[in-house]
């Protein structure tokens, strides 16, 4: 009797071994893709995030100027700590700009109030695209992102204050004194101490 000697798999393996590699591929290639979309929702994000805050603390220096000339001859100055519209100023030109650095642009732009507190809302779109990818239309696909920033007084004063006199305003531990009767633009402190800026939730 001749011996008989096992099949070779070696053969039927080899099949297998091109069809996981084939799956691995495809994998990797998706995996690229999508992380190609994450980043460019990532830079859509950070470019809406810097262009609101750029509209907001504009607003807030245009808010300090207006405070720092009604001080003297406006007997409702103390009301500009808290105030109750924004003027357009150069805030829409800020979010222009940030939007613009961050290789974007504004596709919308509007005043908001979150919690009480006044701000503006702006919508950006990427001037990239996501790029090449084995998902269809990717390559002709721009990123959108929005956020709102929103200026938040710090200042408290006492509810009896005399504005045509001495008033000492207490920013969140810092102490300010603001006296009518003998004031310069300079005894204002910076902006960021009579009011913050800050992103909203």
């Amino acid at each position: 009797m001749i011996p008989t000697h096992p099949q070779s798999d070696r053969g039927s393996t080899l099949p297998i071994y091109i069809w996981l590699t084939g799956i691995l591929l495809f994998a990797a290639v998706a995996f690229f893709a999508f992380a190609q979309a994450a980043s460019a929702r990532n830079g859509a994000q950070s470019a809406a995030d810097a262009a609101a805050l750029a509209a907001a603390q504009s607003a807030r220096d245009d808010l300090v100027e207006d405070l720092g000339e009604a001080v003297v001859g406006d007997p409702d100055w103390l009301d500009r700590l808290d105030p109750d519209e924004l003027e357009g100023g150069e805030a829409a030109a800020a979010a222009d700009a940030l939007a613009a650095e961050n290789d974007a642009a504004v596709t919308g732009f509007a005043g908001a109030t979150v919690a009480g507190n006044l701000g503006y809302e702006v919508e950006i779109q990427t001037n990239y695209t996501v790029g090449d990818s084995i998902i269809p239309g990717t390559e002709t696909k721009h990123a959108n992102a929005d956020a709102t920033a929103v200026i938040e007084p710090r200042c408290d004063f006492p509810a009896d204050a005399d504005p045509t006199e001495l008033v000492t305003l207490d920013c969140d531990g810092d102490l300010v004194d603001i006296d009518p009767e003998d004031f310069d633009l300079d005894d204002l402190p910076d902006a960021s101490v009579l009011f913050s800026v800050q992103l909203a939730e």
